[in-house]
């Protein structure tokens, strides 16, 4: 728009000044008087129009930058209502990354703990193995001796039958 008026002031001035040559060449050529009130009517009206759209020019050259500073003022708040979103963001990304990152080496103390664990059973089974042989060979070393004891229980008991026999018989 802006352009465009000052496009039409140019024109208006360009035929203000042609008409003004035209109308000093009519006077050299002895132009009627009232052809000539007719050309400074038209002339003055002209000018007038140019005024006016000098005018309107610059109220809207006003308007314009009246707009042009209401926008870059919107612009600038978006961009720091933005700027502080992004800066949330980014703290929000921080504290999620540091609490992942510990999460990460719970996990990783809680894993190593299970292998520990893991290699401890490990050892229990094979314990265990030593320790149910061992009881097995005792189990049968305790029935051996078991057998070994009820033998030598009845060879006492006999000995006790045979001493009683024997007894009353060399006291008499």
């Amino acid at each position: 728009q802006l352009s465009e008026a000052k496009a039409s002031l140019s024109l208006a001035q360009t035929r203000h000044a042609l008409q003004l040559q035209q109308a000093k060449a009519q006077m050299n050529n002895m132009v009627p008087k009232k052809q000539f009130e007719q050309l400074q009517t038209d002339l003055r009206e002209e000018q007038c129009k140019a005024q006016q759209l000098q005018e309107n020019l610059h109220r809207q050259a006003e308007q314009t930058c009246r707009q042009l500073v209401r926008t870059q003022e919107e612009h600038e708040r978006l961009l720091q209502a933005a700027v502080k979103q992004a800066e949330g963001l980014e703290h929000n990304l921080r504290s999620a990354e540091a609490v992942l990152a510990e999460k990460v080496a719970q996990l990783e103390d809680v894993q190593a703990q299970l292998s520990r664990n893991k290699l401890l059973i490990e050892d229990l089974r094979q314990e265990n193995r030593g320790f149910s042989m061992a009881l097995q060979a005792a189990e049968l070393k305790q029935k051996s001796t078991e057998e070994k004891n009820q033998l030598l229980e009845e060879q006492a008991s006999a000995l006790k039958q045979l001493v009683g026999k024997i007894t009353p018989a060399s006291l008499s």
